[in-house]
């Protein structure tokens, strides 16, 4: 009886050895790594925002030749918590930005602590400066006190500019518009593809009716006023005539 028991229990091993082998192996044959984008891609059906192409921001000159001092006073009304833009006012949170353009970054008029990220730029504020700095302060300046996550539309940006630059005693003008890089040459035009296609074509049917030489002919220079078809016909292995 105690040895069929052990022979029961040995059976109950063997299969649990075998099960676990079994699964150990079929992890390692089926085993697969979490892929990088889930999901399935499905024929005929385009991601939102893919294959579109990303216009390239243009410089903020661009945008200042058409920018509206009033919407950016508008767009300031963000920034009024932290600052004024008043001839004489005083700090608050942030600087006064009064006169602004043309001032050396991060040094002020009003006696303003700014943060060393700043204060150790170097420059001016001019158009291009201030647009980098309205369209992300901590990418300007990493380390800044600007807690400000910066404007994303590039006209806000050059409104506000166009504000500020209002807020002084010398205004400067606004940049005009930077010329447009020139188009690349355009390609063959449709007319000039089909010439060439046409080209081709008849090149294609004046090939059959070409002379073709053989071996021997080709040696002694080529058969004397044989052309077209006939000349289909001399073609043959190792200079032979054929019909």
């Amino acid at each position: 009886m105690q040895d069929r028991n052990n022979t029961i229990a040995g059976w109950v091993l063997f299969a649990g050895i075998v099960a676990l082998g079994g699964s150990i192996v079929t992890g390692e044959v089926f085993n697969q790594e979490r892929p990088e984008k889930m999901g399935y891609p499905i024929a005929g059906v385009v991601e939102e925002g893919a294959g579109a192409a990303v216009a390239a921001e243009k410089p903020i000159e661009f945008y200042l030749a058409s920018a509206d001092a009033a919407k950016g006073a508008d767009v300031f009304k963000k920034c009024a918590a932290c600052h004024n833009a008043d001839k004489g006012g005083a700090n608050a949170l942030g600087p006064n930005l009064w006169g602004v353009l043309g001032e050396s970054i991060g040094k002020g008029a009003g006696g303003y602590a700014f943060s060393e990220a700043l204060s150790g730029k170097g420059g001016n504020w001019d158009w291009t400066q201030l647009g980098a700095w309205l369209h992300s302060p901590k990418a300007f300046a990493p380390g800044t006190k600007m807690t400000f996550a910066g404007l994303s539309d590039p006209q806000d940006r050059a409104n506000v500019i166009a504000f500020l630059n209002t807020k002084s005693d010398a205004p400067k003008p606004l940049p005009a518009a930077p010329k447009e890089e020139a188009a690349p040459a355009a390609g063959p035009s449709a007319d000039g593809a089909k010439a060439a296609a046409e080209n081709i074509s008849a090149d294609a049917q004046k090939a059959p009716n070409t002379a073709v030489l053989t071996e021997q002919q080709a040696v002694t220079g080529g058969p004397k006023n044989v052309g077209g078809e006939g000349a289909a016909k001399l073609t043959g292995p190792k200079g032979v005539a054929t019909k």
